[in-house]
């Protein structure tokens, strides 16, 4: 089998120093890595609410230091704790300083404190006796106006499909379900069938996930498996990188994608979920 090339690539979800948990690279290092295999765009994450200022640095950083290429890093916002949990203001004023994805909270998730066996004092709840809470709303309008990507995080299975119809019924054109096969959302590929037929959302695949004290378990095999049950147009690649645990993210990208065209994904199907898939939800061009 060929080795597939990285140029173009794209990721929608990658975590990066500052962070109150070490991770491999800081912003700059992966900007350095990105540009070195000609990847197109990456999403960077924290659990810490925004970091559209920090992909404003290194977009900055990116032309003194590299000159003119293609690369651009995007920011997103985390409705966290931290930022007032689903706060219309900070996901305004995060899409007004260019974020792209709004995730809905991931630690501060009242599903993820009790698969953690954490108290769900203070926790943030984006849906209250089968609806979703008015300040959702807002968010929703806002990700209409600012052409940005609603990310369901570590909201539950159940709270899922509400949030998705609710935001469809807002006139939401762009939902990613956020790492669906990690065992703390749990949700189960029937449930993930059923929210692209009735939604024709995205499904966010990642390369690993955290099973705890350290330890990650590779998705690529279910990934796989979920492609070729779904199709791949409703399929993003993504790494969810950046863990010390894990490969650096470019080792990890271009394994994630080897493995599914050498096991029987052609490579433009691959290109499709790594380079036109993103670039639709980004809004730039492929």
């Amino acid at each position: 089998m060929p080795e597939l090339s990285m140029k173009g690539v794209i990721d929608m979800h990658v975590h990066t120093n500052p962070d109150l948990r070490l991770r491999a690279y800081d912003d700059f290092e992966l900007c350095d890595a990105a540009v070195k295999v000609g990847a197109r765009a990456i999403v960077i994450k924290t659990h810490l609410g925004d970091t559209s200022c920090r992909a404003a640095l290194v977009n900055h950083y990116n032309k003194i230091v590299h000159g003119e290429n293609d690369f651009t890093m995007f920011g997103a916002v985390t409705l966290n704790r931290c930022v007032g949990g689903i706060n219309p203001v900070a996901v305004e004023n995060s899409l007004k300083l260019g974020a792209k994805v709004v995730w809905l909270p991931t630690q501060s998730a009242r599903n993820h404190l009790v698969k953690m066996g954490k108290p769900t004092d203070g926790c943030v709840d984006t849906v209250v006796n089968g609806k979703v809470v008015p300040e959702m709303l807002d968010v929703f309008k806002l990700i209409n106006d600012y052409d940005a990507v609603l990310g369901t995080a570590h909201i539950s299975p159940e709270e899922a499909f509400v949030v998705v119809e609710a935001a469809r019924n807002a006139g939401v054109k762009k939902i990613v379900i956020t790492h669906p096969e990690w065992w703390v959302v749990g949700m189960s590929i029937e449930d993930q069938v059923r929210l692209v037929k009735d939604y024709d959302v995205i499904l966010e695949r990642c390369y690993a996930q955290n099973m705890g004290g350290g330890k990650y378990r590779s998705n690529l095999p279910d990934n796989l498996e979920l492609i070729k049950t779904v199709g791949y147009k409703n399929v993003m690649v993504d790494t969810d990188g950046g863990q010390t645990e894990n490969p650096h993210w470019e080792i990890a990208m271009h394994e994630y994608m080897q493995y599914l065209y050498d096991h029987g994904i052609p490579e433009e199907q691959v290109r499709y979920m790594t380079h036109d898939t993103p670039c639709n939800l980004l809004g730039i061009e492929k």
